[in-house]
């Protein structure tokens, strides 16, 4: 059945595939890269060239554009909002995702299929939402983690095994990690009865931490049920427990039921300081830190995403 597009509404609009993206997807997927090829002819810049290239490339052509759509993974998309970013057009670019990754979490929270069909209609029909992102030191996430889950990160780059048993592989290890006491400063605290506190400082034994704008990990995994992307408010939820008692929750961690058990925070800015930790954000592994702070960066990006009912 012939499918006919416009896409006139979104122009000028480029198309951002990373072909290394899930192992070479992009390869292996022949007929969904030819529908792709088809649809967005002369559209299409080939992001090969790694991290750093891939937002060069964005940085260069974001400023003559209306739309751009990244076609890959939670890194892709992590490495062309961050080319947005230094380009100085973040708010004004129409963002679209087109799912070809291995975890894809961040198009989870939004409804976006994963079909890519599906997504390639969004694109035509779908709804313009207005969203917070998270800012810390020159980068932009939705997603953060401190601790444990960021050690597994870096930990799977060592190995061979790719994708999710990737994880599980590197994950094992978490087993026989203990929480460390780190100290904690959240700005602006909303607490239960909805007021807004000036400041509060805790010290915490921690497993892992987890800052975060959208709802899932990779993989699926609803790492934090309480983040809404248009709060304007750091979702912060506080792992306090050891590895081993980690990995006997992770049914529950992976459906978002212990999470409603734990420390929860909402807060403008967080500060971290603490003995030499780990960090991964959007599913990279970005390295280890002594300090670090996190703020809310409101109403950053309009992305194409289904309809919801808020």
């Amino acid at each position: 059945m012939k499918r006919d597009y416009s896409f006139d509404h979104l122009e000028p609009m480029a198309i951002i595939v990373n072909p290394l993206s899930a192992s070479g997807k992009w390869e292996r997927r022949k007929k969904a890269r030819r529908l792709i090829e088809k649809t967005f002819k002369g559209k299409i810049h080939l992001a090969s060239g790694g991290k750093e290239a891939t937002i060069n490339l964005v940085k260069k052509i974001a400023p003559g554009l209306k739309t751009l759509v990244a076609v890959g993974g939670d890194g892709t998309i992590a490495d062309v909002l961050e080319g947005l970013k230094r380009a100085g057009c973040l708010k004004q670019i129409l963002f679209g995702i087109i799912p070809f990754g291995s975890g894809n979490a961040f198009r989870k929270t939004f409804g976006i299929p994963k079909n890519i069909l599906k997504a390639i209609e969004l694109l035509q029909y779908g709804h313009h939402r207005l969203i917070d992102l998270i800012s810390f030191e020159d980068k932009i996430a939705g997603f953060i983690s401190v601790g444990a889950t960021a050690w597994v990160t870096e930990e799977k780059l060592k190995i061979s095994l790719p994708g999710f048993w990737g994880h599980v592989w590197a994950g094992r290890k978490i087993l026989s990690l203990k929480p460390k006491f780190w100290q904690l400063i959240l700005v602006e605290v909303l607490d239960s009865q909805g007021k807004i506190l000036p400041s509060l400082e805790l010290e915490a034994p921690v497993l892992d931490i987890v800052i975060a704008k959208t709802n899932y990990f990779g993989y699926s995994w609803r790492i934090s049920p309480f983040a809404d992307p248009e709060d304007g408010w750091l979702d912060i939820t506080l792992f306090e427990m050891s590895g081993y008692r980690y990995i006997l929750s992770l049914p529950s961690i992976y459906f978002g039921w212990k999470q409603k058990k734990l420390h929860h925070f909402k807060a403008r800015r967080l500060t971290i300081t603490g003995e030499k930790f780990p960090i991964q954000y959007n599913g990279e592994f970005l390295g280890w830190r002594k300090n670090i702070t996190f703020e809310i960066l409101p109403h950053a990006l309009k992305i194409i995403c289904p309809q919801t009912n808020k």
